[in-house]
């Protein structure tokens, strides 16, 4: 049985995913896990991966892929996203990956990024006749694309995510009115100056601000992906959500059922993104995948 390990390094998290192909051809999952490891920590103010985010980094992934190795796979693939386009010094983080586990680190541009994560939908849940806009927030970067039913139209990047946001608007403790509303209004600057425009069918959110908001919505103390998978997230969910973070301290915000207390500090900026997203495009509400670009990524795998 062919086994495949994805190791999916974005600027907030690491996500770890090992399937294998099941006899009717779908891909099953052995282990779907991440690491909340910051590799974008202060990169907005430097430019570069900081000595500590670079050595925790490298130390989660070697150890991913020794878990991979421990549990049989044949292939194990790494790529990183925004935070490793962006950092002067992404050379230096897939030399030190190399020594430190043999695992070359391959840094995918946004257009590879996004197919990925249409291939993760396509795969993954009923997609409608008409217009689909899908989305995938991270720590650094936020991915659109637009697609009518199973066919790709475009899709690009832009390069805001939770965290820039978070370390440049959000920055007391608790948040204050005033800069929920200056985080919200550079949000939709920049999602207005990318192209975030439409009107589709279906919206698809992914990345982990939308399931760990849906886990909190189901106050869901142990993360269940059959039931996050292809529920909803309304306007009203989304705003309510925010009025809750926005309320807590962050020490406040990890006694929530559902949220993960690393993502603590940078939820109530993905809340904020996902009301610009929702209302840029007139839904109200959108459907959330679990599966993101490293399902994507083993469906393209064991299509080969």
């Amino acid at each position: 049985m062919s086994r495949k390990a994805i190791i999916d390094i974005g600027s907030n998290s690491i996500k770890f995913f090992v399937g294998e192909l099941a006899e009717d051809k779908t891909i099953a999952t052995v282990v779907d896990t991440n690491d909340i490891a910051r590799l974008g920590e202060d990169l907005d103010k430097t430019g570069m991966i900081n000595p500590e985010p670079m050595k925790r980094n490298v130390e989660a992934v070697a150890k991913f892929a020794q878990q991979a190795k421990e549990l049989g796979a044949d292939q194990i693939v790494a790529v990183g996203t925004m935070a490793l386009r962006k950092a002067s010094n992404s050379d230096e983080f897939v030399k030190q990956v190399k020594e430190a586990c043999g695992v070359e680190v391959q840094i995918i541009p946004g257009e590879e990024e996004a197919r990925l994560s249409y291939l993760a939908i396509l795969s993954g849940m009923p997609i409608q006749d008409g217009d689909l806009v899908v989305f995938d927030t991270g720590g650094g970067s936020t991915e659109f694309i637009y697609g009518h039913g199973k066919e790709l139209v475009k899709r690009f990047s832009v390069n805001l995510g939770a965290v820039r946001i978070t370390e440049n608007y959000l920055t007391s403790d608790p948040v204050t009115a005033d800069q929920v509303a200056a985080a919200v209004a550079q949000i939709n600057k920049e999602f207005e100056e990318a192209g975030v425009v439409g009107a589709p069918t279906q919206l698809v959110g992914m990345g982990g601000t939308v399931t760990s908001m849906g886990a909190v919505k189901h106050k869901m103390v142990k993360y269940d992906p059959d039931v996050i998978q292809g529920s909803t997230l309304s306007r009203e969910d989304i705003q309510a959500q925010i009025k809750d973070y926005s309320e807590r301290t962050i020490e406040q915000r990890k006694e929530l059922p559902g949220l993960q207390p690393k993502r603590a500090d940078v939820i109530l900026a993905g809340a904020c993104i996902l009301k610009v997203i929702t209302e840029r495009l007139g839904a109200d509400k959108l459907t959330i995948s679990d599966r993101g670009l490293r399902h994507g990524l083993a469906f393209d795998l064991f299509s080969k």
